[in-house]
């Protein structure tokens, strides 16, 4: 027989009010900040092409400064290829059939 799942009462409350406290502090933090619009970065230019111009060098072909980006893109990429060889070197099973 299966029973109801009951409330954990001896729980640490503090990691919890701490967690509130954070919400709170990052909450306000973000609904006070001032988020201009960036002057260098035109309506009608597509930040997915820049990007790819920058990856094959002709960099000088859009408007966007995208040198910036390029860097950030490369990081992440290799970030998710780690995980990616992380997650399958840990589903591999030990007999090696995988």
């Amino acid at each position: 027989m299966t029973t109801r799942p009951e409330l954990a009462t001896d729980a640490n409350l503090a990691r919890g009010a701490g967690a509130v406290v954070l919400f709170v502090v990052l909450a306000g933090a973000f609904l006070v900040a001032d988020f201009e619009s960036a002057a260098w970065f035109p309506a009608d230019a597509s930040m997915t092409s820049g990007i790819g111009y920058a990856l094959i060098g002709l960099a000088g072909e859009t408007p966007l400064l995208t040198n910036g980006f390029l860097a950030a893109f490369e990081i992440v990429d290799i970030v998710l290829v780690a995980a990616v060889v992380a997650a399958i070197t840990l589903a591999r099973t030990d007999g090696g059939d995988a």
